[in-house]
């Protein structure tokens, strides 16, 4: 989907969206896909996103079970 209004209208569909809720797109520049050697998350990595003035959400990387 690259239209953003469509993004949400079929997000809230599904999901019921709050004041506050964050909904990420797109992948940034530079992926694992697209380096040489190719590069991958693995298991222990970790990804942080944060907004200043609200917080910071941190994910380790974990194998599916």
């Amino acid at each position: 989907m690259t239209n953003l209004k469509k993004l949400i209208e079929y997000t809230s569909t599904v999901h019921t969206l709050r004041p506050g809720d964050v909904i990420s797109t797109g992948t940034p520049g530079g992926v694992g896909s697209r380096r040489e050697p190719q590069i991958w998350m693995k298991e222990g990595d970790t990804i942080e996103v944060e907004i200043t003035g609200i917080g910071k959400l941190v994910n380790t990387i974990e194998n599916e079970v």
